[in-house]
C-alpha cells in the first residue's frame, strides 16, 4: 500500500531508507520546537500556546508535501520570519499586539495560497534580483546570530559603542560558549542532528550544574489549542486596514516566497527530482507552505517555511513523501514532551547556539553576491548591514529595494530591472517615509 501511495520502488527506495531519512532530517530541526516559543514569547505569546501551534503548522505542512507533492520536504515556522515577528512587527509598534500581527500573517497566507495558485509567485520570484535575494538571506542569518549572541548576553549594551562583549565568567555566557562549542563541533564533523545534540548537551551541563531543572517533569498531555487568536478572518483583513499593516503583510510574503521557493528547488536538485529548470507538482509543494502559515496563524505561530534541513534526509536517502510522513509523525509525538520544551526554553544558554550557527549557515549566501559589480553589490550589502543594525527585516529589504533601481538607472541599466522591482521600490520608500516602523 505505501508503495502504492508514494511510488518507493518508482524512486527506487523502501521503508526502512524512507523512515530513517525522516528521523535524520526530524533531528536536524526540532530544534525549532524549543526556539520558536523562545523568540516569540518576546512578543508576548504563551509559551505553550507557541509551542503547540509550531507542531500543528509543521505536521499539517508536511503532511500535506507528503500526500499531494510527495517529496521529502518538511515544514515548520521559519527561523527569521519569528524574529521578525517578534521584533520588528511587534516590539518596534507598542500599539500593535500579537494578535494583530497573527493576524496580519493569516492575510499574507491567505494571499500566498492564491499566488501559489497561479503563475504570478513563479514570475513574482523571478523578477528580484538574484543579487537581493542573496542579501536577504544573509541579511536574516545576520540578525538571528546577533539575537542569539544578546539572550545569552555575550554581547550586551554598551553607553557609547551601542553593543560590546559581556562579562565572560558569568555561569549563563560561559554555558552559552560551552554549548556553542560542542555544537560547532558536531557541525564540523558533519553530525546531522548536530544542533539537537548541541542543544542535550548543553542542556545535560545546565542539568548537572544546577542551572536547569525539571520542576513540572518531562511528559505531559498536549494542551488544547487555542483557535483563532486573532479573532476572526474578518478581524484580520479589518486590523491589516485599520493598522495599516500593508508593508508588513507585504514582508511577510515576500521572505516567504524567497525562503520556500529557494529551498524546495535546492533540494529538489539534491534529490534528482528538477526537469531542467522545472519542479514537477510545484503547485502542490508550494501550497504545502501556503496552507501551513495559514493554518499557523490561527493557532498562534509565525510564518512557515520549508526547511533546508529537509536536505540531510535526502542525503539519507529519502525520496519521497513517506519521509515527510515520518517528520511529522515526530513532531506531533514532539507535542507530549511539553514541560521538557518549556524548561528548556527558560535558559537561553541552550537554545542561543543554535541561532548563531543557523545565522551563519544563512550567511554563506554573501559569497554568490557580485561584489566586483557596484550597482549590485551595495545593494545587497545595505540589506546585510541594515537588518542586523536597525532589528528590522522589512527595513534591510526596503533600503535594497530602493536602492538598488536607483543605482541601475544612474549606471544607464534602466531598462534590464524589473518593473515589479520598481513598483517594490516605491512601495518601500512610501513605507519608511510615511508608515510608522
Amino acid at each position: 500500500m505505501l508503495d502504492k501511495w508514494f511510488g518507493l520502488r518508482k524512486n527506487n527506495t523502501n521503508i526502512r531508507t524512507e523512515l530513517l531519512a525522516g528521523m535524520t532530517t526530524f533531528l536536524t530541526m526540532v530544534y525549532i520546537v524549543v526556539v520558536n516559543p523562545i523568540i516569540l514569547s518576546d512578543a508576548g505569546v504563551p509559551f505553550e500556546q507557541v509551542f503547540i501551534a509550531t507542531i500543528i503548522a509543521a505536521v499539517v505542512g508536511t503532511l500535506w508535501m507528503a500526500f499531494f507533492a510527495n517529496y521529502p520536504i518538511a515544514i515548520a515556522p521559519g527561523m527569521g520570519l519569528n524574529a521578525y515577528f517578534a521584533y520588528s512587527v511587534v516590539g518596534a509598534n507598542p500599539d500593535i499586539g500579537y494578535e494583530v500581527a497573527f493576524g496580519a500573517v493569516f492575510v499574507s497566507g491567505i494571499i500566498f495560497i492564491i499566488l501559489s495558485l497561479t503563475p504570478f509567485r513563479e514570475k513574482l520570484v523571478e523578477a528580484i534580483p538574484e543579487n537581493l535575494k542573496l542579501g536577504i538571506t544573509a541579511g536574516i542569518g545576520l540578525f538571528i546570530a546577533f539575537i542569539g549572541l544578546r539572550l545569552t548576553n555575550i554581547i550586551v549594551a554598551h553607553p557609547s559603542n551601542l553593543v560590546g562583549l559581556g562579562d565572560l565568567q558569568s555561569p549563563e555566557v560561559v554555558l552559552a560558549l560551552i554549548g556553542l562549542a560542542v555544537t560547532i563541533i558536531l557541525m564540523a564533523l558533519n553530525v546531522n542532528s548536530a544542533l539537537f545534540l548541541g542543544m542535550i548537551a548543553t542542556g545535560v551541563i545546565a542539568y548537572l550544574t544546577g542551572n536547569l531543572s525539571f520542576e513540572n517533569g518531562f511528559v505531559s498531555k498536549p494542551e488544547q489549542p487555542e483557535w483563532f487568536v486573532f479573532g476572526s478572518p474578518i478581524d484580520a483583513f479589518g486590523d491589516v486596514v485599520g493598522y495599516g499593516l500593508y508593508a508588513v503583510v507585504f514582508s511577510f510574503l515576500l521572505v516567504t516566497i524567497f525562503d520556500t521557493t529557494g529551498t524546495m528547488v535546492g533540494v529538489a536538485k539534491q534529490a534528482g527530482f528538477m526537469k531542467g529548470n522545472k519542479l514537477p507538482r510545484a503547485r502542490q509543494a508550494l501550497l504545502a507552505d501556503s496552507v501551513a502559515k495559514t493554518v499557523g496563524s490561527i493557532f498562534g505561530t509565525s510564518p512557515t517555511t520549508a526547511y533546508i534541513e529537509s536536505s540531510t534526509g535526502v542525503a539519507a536517502g529519502g525520496r519521497t513523501g513517506l519521509t515527510a510522513v515520518t517528520v511529522a509523525a515526530l513532531f506531533a509525538l514532539t507535542s507530549f514532551f511539553g514541560p521538557t520544551v518549556g524548561a528548556v526554553s527558560g535558559l537561553a544558554a541552550i537554545t542561543s547556539p543554535a541561532l548563531i550557527i543557523v545565522g551563519s549557515l544563512m550567511l554563506g549566501n554573501v559569497a554568490h553576491i557580485k561584489w566586483n559589480e557596484f550597482d549590485e553589490a551595495f545593494p545587497a550589502f545595505l540589506v546585510i548591514l541594515s537588518m542586523p543594525l536597525t532589528s528590522s527585516i522589512a527595513t534591510g529589504m526596503a533600503l535594497g529595494f530602493i536602492s538598488y533601481p536607483l543605482l541601475k538607472l544612474v549606471k544607464g541599466k534602466g531598462r534590464s530591472v524589473h518593473p515589479l522591482v520598481y513598483l517594490f521600490a516605491v512601495l518601500f520608500l512610501i513605507q519608511l517615509v510615511f508608515i510608522p516602523h
